[in-house]
This record gives structure tokens, C-alpha cells and sequence, in this order.
């Protein structure tokens, strides 16, 4: 994963995402954000993300995934997107400061684009890697996903006592395509194509997202 920027929102979703367990390439242009990163992550350099041969020179081609942290400096963010683009890295995600901002970054070459205070670093690190549609994570330590049902489970049912137990998490209930929500009820079977909103310990919460 490359992050681009290393303001609060970058800083927060670099050191997130190494938290989860992933190599992640972090970069800007001031050497003293680099500086008080370089403690926090493995690979961090001083880099305009905006330059396709620097971005090239320290192996950015070598990555499936972008974040463009840089918030306010447009220029820059929007410039870094096309950088990536041009790249043709698969999945761009920018930060943008308002509605105007992020209809240029998707016109330039973003697949994703959020707006985000620097509390939300976290949750789009889940976000990003995960097969999390959506993640809320209390003070402590409690968290409720939106996720897509493991294949190993369809065919349970949404109440299966083991799948809970093993997992430690609780099936609040499930979405499906064309219908309204389903609370978890004791007749109610686990689908293909199913989203299902669980709650539990974040770890646990993590785990049972990241499951095929």
C-alpha cells in the first residue's frame, strides 16, 4: 500500500494500516513529517508524489493500492492522482476537502474518493484492505462491521451458535440485494451475496471480515 501524504488523516491511516499487518510505502515532500514518521513505519520517504519517475524510482509501479492523504493543497493532491493514474495503479484512493474537490480527483483518475476528519484514518485503512463495506469502532474497543458473508458459512444459519463462538463476534443481522434488513432470527439461512452487520471486540470483528 502506498500513502501519499503525511498530514493527520495520512500519518493516521499509514500507521493503521501497519497495525493491520501490512507493507506499506508512506511519502511527502516535508522532511519533518518524514522525520516523525520514520519511528512509526518501515518505508518512508521524502518524495513529490505528483513526479512519475520519483514515484517510479522508489518501486510506487510495484503496489495494487493508493491512498492520496494530501488535504490542503488541491494542486498537489490533484496532480498525484493523475501521477498514479498515469501509472495506471489499479486502485486509487484520494482525500478530498470538499464536493468540488472530488469530482476533479475521480475526473483525474480516482476510484475512490472520502472525505474524512483525521478520526476516520482508521476506519478507511480497514476500509481499504478489507472486505469491510463499512466499520465503526467504539472508545473501548468495541466495533460493528458491514461485511460480505464468508463462503465457508452459506448455507448457516444467521443464529449458528458456533459461528459466533468460534469467532467471537455476534450476527446482528443481514442485507440482501432487493430486500430490507433481516434481523438475525432462528430461521434465517446465510445466502451468496449476502452483507452481514456483526459486532464484537475490533480484533475479532477484523478477523471474521478478512475471512474468504
Amino acid at each position: 500500500m502506498v500513502v501519499i501524504g503525511l498530514g493527520r488523516f495520512g500519518s493516521a491511516v499509514a500507521s493503521s494500516l501497519v497495525r493491520l499487518g501490512h507493507d506499506v510505502l508512506a511519502m511527502d515532500e516535508d522532511p519533518a513529517l518524514v522525520q516523525r514518521m520514520a519511528s512509526e513505519l518501515t518505508h518512508v520517504v521524502q518524495a513529490d508524489g505528483s513526479d512519475v519517475e520519483a514515484l517510479r524510482g522508489i518501486g510506487v509501479g510495484d503496489f495494487r493500492r493508493a491512498v492520496v492523504a494530501i488535504g490542503t493543497d488541491i494542486e498537489a493532491s490533484v496532480l498525484s492522482v493523475l501521477a498514479l493514474s498515469e501509472m495506471q495503479i489499479p486502485e486509487i484512493w484520494a482525500k478530498a476537502t470538499n464536493r468540488n474537490h472530488g469530482r476533479i480527483l475521480e475526473r483525474t483518475g480516482a476510484h475512490h474518493v472520502v472525505f474524512p476528519e483525521a478520526a476516520m484514518g482508521e476506519r478507511v485503512a480497514h476500509l481499504v484492505v478489507g472486505k469491510m463495506m463499512d466499520f465503526i469502532e467504539f472508545e473501548d474497543g468495541f466495533g460493528i462491521a458491514k461485511t460480505k458473508a464468508p463462503l465457508r458459512y452459506h448455507g448457516k444459519k444467521l443464529s449458528d451458535p458456533m459461528i459466533q463462538s468460534r469467532h467471537n463476534i455476534t450476527i446482528v443481522g443481514v442485507k440482501r440485494e432487493g430486500a430490507g434488513f433481516v434481523f438475525s432470527k432462528p430461521d434465517e439461512y446465510i445466502q451468496k451475496g449476502d452483507v452481514l452487520v456483526v459486532s464484537g471486540p475490533t480484533g475479532d470483528v477484523e478477523k471474521f471480515a478478512a475471512l474468504p
